[in-house]
């Protein structure tokens, strides 16, 4: 019968937990993840009142928390929110940045070809488009649809978007060809989801941008008539939600509408965007 009286047990050799934090001195802390449904729940809160502030300072707050508790899961979501967050107020450095932590993240947690992977691609394309810079915006647009195109279960919103924001980096580098058919494929994705007739009609007036710019206003005026018409169209269907995010759409392209010389339907999305906002 073997004597174990004298067997070594874990507190004769490790140390005392920290009071701080909670772990014996000399052990590698454990992750602490950040609830990231939470996250994104409250900064689709600050986003539908467009407290722009608010959301900076509660994606900082869980950034730090996701840094200090080793949750580099939870840091990439962050990151790719701040991403977008910098993109929409226009901080070209802060966006750039926060993508290319992001970026390097994906390496860290070996996450290339998966669904995620193809998200923060898409994310730092879509900024990197945002401040002129299409060339890179294009590589990475390539890799997200070389992930998306070979995941079986990609949800077609995320492939909407891709083609979508894709086929405006190919507007801007004349690829129109390329570009009219990418916008076909954006169609085609978001009539499969639910209150995707938003986002077909933010296509059809992306379309219309492409048509002037490859053809001109005269030549082009007619195809370009059919496409703000059809946007119209698509944002007064009544499946579209009335919240937050069909005022955001409302907001978003009310311009295009005006430059169009829809000065009435421009007028009229933006008070529905004043009257949802106050709402929220």
């Amino acid at each position: 019968m073997n004597d174990n009286t004298h067997a070594l047990r874990p507190e004769d050799y490790v140390e005392p937990r920290c009071v701080l934090c909670d772990e014996p001195y000399g052990a590698a802390p454990k992750c602490k993840p950040i609830p990231q449904q939470r996250v994104i729940e409250k900064m689709d809160d600050y986003m539908s009142r467009r407290d722009y502030a608010g959301a900076e300072r509660h994606l900082l707050y869980w950034l730090a928390e996701a840094q200090l508790g080793g949750d580099k899961r939870g840091e990439l979501l962050v990151r790719n929110e701040l991403v977008g967050h910098y993109r929409k107020v226009g901080q070209r450095d802060k966006a750039l940045e926060n993508g290319d932590r992001a970026l390097a993240l994906l390496d860290e947690l070996e996450f290339d070809g998966t669904i995620s992977s193809g998200t923060t691609y898409t994310n730092v394309a879509t900024a990197c488009n945002a401040f002129g810079e299409n060339q890179r915006a294009l590589a990475l647009f390539e890799k997200a649809r070389a992930v998306y195109e070979a995941a079986p279960r990609t949800r077609p919103e995320l492939l909407g978007g891709l083609y979508n924001n894709m086929a405006l980096v190919c507007v801007a580098l004349g690829q129109f060809d390329r570009a009219f058919a990418l916008y076909d494929k954006a169609m085609d994705a978001m009539g499969q989801v639910r209150g995707g007739v938003l986002e077909q009609g933010i296509t059809c007036l992306n379309m219309a941008n492409a048509v002037e710019a490859r053809d001109g206003m005269e030549a082009g005026e007619h195809r370009i008539y059919e496409l703000v018409d059809r946007a119209w169209e698509l944002l007064n269907d009544p499946s579209a939600p009335r919240d937050g995010y069909y005022a955001f759409v409302c907001e978003k392209c009310a311009p295009t509408f005006s430059y169009y010389g829809y000065f009435a339907a421009a007028e009229e999305l933006n008070e529905r965007a004043k009257q949802l906002y106050e709402r929220t």
